[in-house]
């Protein structure tokens, strides 16, 4: 009878992985049929924002490698190791997979040149020679058709983004290389952040089923390189920071956790909907009234900004109208409505579909202990984010580097999996990163 059970389980598994695999086939599809009736989606390999684009490149043997390590001695590691030298490991490892995965599209192309666009932030970095004044005009220049308008990535979010490529400037490491190895490492911190995270609100054990597949999250294809990685890493390390806080009665935890939070606000306003794994970190901690301190932490991060002359909700307005002084107001919200949640299937890999399945039956499960709580508390927030992104009609396509901060909290899910079927999955989403970045040429 145990055998028969299991064996309906992991069907069940396969046929949620393949719907979510079948709704990127349809969508695809529609996005064709659409594009020949003279209606285009605008998005060159829909849903997908990219080229389609056969290749390899020098990338490709060091990504395969990974790839293979991973999925081969990844778990026995994680379950062996002390944990410090596990989470370095851990960190060492999704950096070379995901610079790896650039690399397919080789340095230039794949690296250094994906941030110098005439859409890209770095284009707008030498014209910012007075901090203080850019933020005093920054909302100024968000609307279109100005002479001295922003690019299109500027111009889409609060100036934090913009600013932290001033700074790396300003301290002599100008130029795309090491703004994508900027991206690179900080996209990286994900593989520290989630598995940790996970460890403190609930168990070690868990937190060691849960890194191979946080370390070869096939977002990373879009996070090297994209600002979008570099807000996923900041974001996460500062969830971790809440979880520390509210787990160990610590206030240092939960200011810095609500300092890099806030500034994840200023980094895109869309990370505002941080705020359910925020939630959920802190009803699964064991110190709750730890938390108030996050909102200390997140002041002086406010207080600056908006002292030197920049209004959050101001810039949010403005930035609502120059979204459809573009692109965005050819794109159908009947289409992008439900092909969004389709990217999630390459940008979180099909196993997220398997976590989210499990999550939301773990909900009905009889009651467990908190600390058994954690992955489908984690992964269900992760999910409210997202699809509040999605009804928000905000982040119509390129939602697969858009909502990386969101998806890598999929990842925590993993731990639901039955043991004997984890490195299966775990391939599935190894898989799943080659084959698009080998197929595809993909914008970031």
């Amino acid at each position: 009878m145990r055998v028969r059970v299991r064996h309906r389980l992991a069907r069940a598994d396969l046929i949620a992985a393949g719907a979510a695999c079948c709704l990127l086939a349809v969508a695809a599809v529609t996005g064709g049929i659409l594009h020949l009736l003279g209606r285009p989606v605008h998005a060159s390999a829909a849903p997908l924002f990219a080229h389609w684009l056969p290749h390899i490149g020098p990338g490709t043997p060091s990504a395969l490698l990974v790839a293979v390590l991973v999925c081969q001695r990844g778990p026995a590691l994680a379950a062996r190791l002390s944990w410090r030298p596990l989470l370095a490991l851990s960190y060492a490892t999704a950096v070379a997979w995901t610079l790896s995965l650039a690399l397919i599209d080789g340095w230039q192309r794949g690296v250094a040149g994906r941030l110098t666009t005439d859409h890209e932030y770095l284009h707008e970095v030498p014209g910012v020679t007075d901090i203080p004044a850019m933020l005093g005009t920054f909302t100024t220049r968000i609307l279109d058709f100005q002479p001295d308008s922003w690019t299109t990535h500027v111009s889409g979010h609060p100036p934090g983004a913009l600013l932290v490529f001033v700074w790396l400037d300003r301290a002599g490491l100008s130029g795309g290389g090491w703004a994508g190895v900027l991206c690179i490492l900080t996209a990286a911190l994900v593989a520290v952040a989630v598995p940790h995270t996970v460890r403190l609100l609930g168990t070690d054990e868990t937190a060691r089923t849960v890194l191979p597949f946080a370390v070869l999250f096939p977002g990373a294809v879009w996070a090297g390189v994209s600002a979008d990685g570099l807000f996923a890493g900041v974001t996460a390390t500062g969830i971790t920071m809440l979880a520390y806080g509210v787990t160990r009665g610590r206030a240092i935890g939960a200011l810095a956790g609500g300092a890099l939070l806030a500034f994840g606000c200023y980094l895109s306003y869309g990370l505002v909907l941080m705020a359910p794994i925020a939630l959920a970190v802190v009803l699964l901690g064991r110190h709750r009234r730890t938390a108030g301190w996050a909102f200390a932490g997140a002041a002086p991060v406010v207080a600056a900004f908006t002292t030197a002359g920049f209004s959050w909700l101001t810039g949010y307005h403005l930035v609502i109208e120059r979204y459809y002084q573009g692109i965005a107001a050819d794109r159908a919200y009947a289409f992008w409505a439900w092909a969004n949640l389709a990217l999630m299937t390459v940008a979180a890999g099909p196993a997220a579909a398997v976590h989210l399945r499990r999550a939301v039956l773990s909900t009905v499960s009889p009651r467990q202990p908190r600390a058994a709580n954690v992955s489908w508390v984690l992964t269900l927030a992760a999910a409210a984010a997202i699809v509040a992104a999605d009804l928000s009609g905000y982040s119509k396509a390129e939602v697969e580097r858009i909502w990386l901060p969101f998806a890598v909290w999929l990842m925590a899910g993993a731990a639901l999996i039955p043991p004997a079927d984890r490195r299966a999955w775990l391939v599935a989403q190894a898989v799943v990163a080659l084959v698009v970045n080998h197929l595809l040429l993909t914008t970031w």
